[in-house]
């Protein structure tokens, strides 16, 4: 489906996040959580996409998979890094072909351990991409005349290429009006942040559907990789103390981790959210321990998958 319909249709949206496995055995562990998640019939799910396109192929093939043998509607990521226009052309002229009918159009991070000039991308930046989509939609190509459906991210405690925060909301303004339909949240763990996020839109006059990004500690090694990964996410000084009190534990920090998490997704209920995208990590214990407190009833029951 269109982004546009799912998010006309139910509100508030609930959705999931994978990312291609490189192993065997995390081939099948993905797997196992795909059949676990499908069951719960989230309104998307989203596959990321490697730095510089490292996992590229591993991307698409995974989310053709998911189209064409899971009940589930896969959003993928496409980034700026290490990209031409032929290529990101290719690419969409392979997701149309497939009937995908979403993208999740990013600046993407610096590829780590190769040589990078980011001057001879085609795309410097997210709303070059997001053009660049819409332009491939007024084409015609798409099975859908309306073309993609283009989600961007945002980012409520700040983008830190752009310390100045009035003109980071200057440029998120023009990544949005150059096509953007949807927005998706970075991970936050302060729901101030993201409220504070919405209304500095709704004052900049954006008003396309802002979707938040959650996701659970369930384990300090965990805990710790998110601090480097997530670009300076902020971590309330009440999550800091449980962990702190149960950190030589593994089942207690997990435990305090996702009862923090079920907080946040209440509060944002409470406070009209429009959607919430569990980063999943590619396992589906925690995300259905989340989904299952929330009291949501499932949208159907699925037939089985053939993953």
């Amino acid at each position: 489906m269109h982004i546009t319909d799912i998010m006309r249709g139910d509100s508030p949206t609930f959705s999931f996040e994978f990312f291609p496995p490189k192993t065997t055995e995390a081939v099948e562990t993905l797997y196992q959580t795909i059949r676990d998640l499908e069951s719960y019939m989230p309104h998307f799910v989203s596959v990321t996409y490697g730095a510089g396109g490292s996992t590229r192929d591993l991307t698409h093939d995974l989310v053709e998979r998911i189209q064409h043998t899971t009940k589930l509607d896969p959003i993928p990521h496409l980034t700026c890094v290490c990209h031409n226009e032929e290529e990101i052309e290719r690419i969409l002229l392979r997701y149309a072909k497939s009937a995908i009918g979403n993208i999740l159009a990013l600046g993407g991070d610096r590829p780590v351990g190769i040589a990078y000039d980011k001057s001879r991308d085609s795309f410097q930046h997210a709303i070059d991409l997001v053009k660049f989509i819409r332009r491939f939609n007024e084409s015609g190509t798409h099975p859908d005349r309306r073309g993609f459906g283009i989600g961007v991210a945002g980012f409520p405690e700040g983008h830190p290429a752009t310390p100045n925060r009035l003109f980071e909301m200057d440029y998120f303004k023009a990544k949005v009006d150059a096509g953007a339909d949807y927005v998706v949240t970075q991970l936050f763990f302060d729901n101030r942040d993201f409220l504070d996020f919405r209304e500095r839109c709704t004052l900049a006059n954006i008003q396309i559907p802002i979707i938040a990004g959650i996701m659970p500690v369930t384990s300090i090694g965990g805990f710790k990789r998110i601090a480097e990964l997530a670009g300076g996410a902020r971590f309330p000084a009440k999550l800091l103390r449980a962990l702190q009190r149960c950190q030589s534990d593994p089942e207690m920090v997990k435990r305090v981790g996702l009862h923090f998490a079920i907080e946040q997704c209440h509060d944002l209920l409470d406070n009209d959210v429009a959607g919430i995208h569990f980063y999943t990590l590619n396992r589906s214990d925690a995300t259905r321990v989340i989904f299952d407190s929330l009291g949501i009833p499932r949208r159907r029951n699925p037939e089985p998958s053939s993953v």
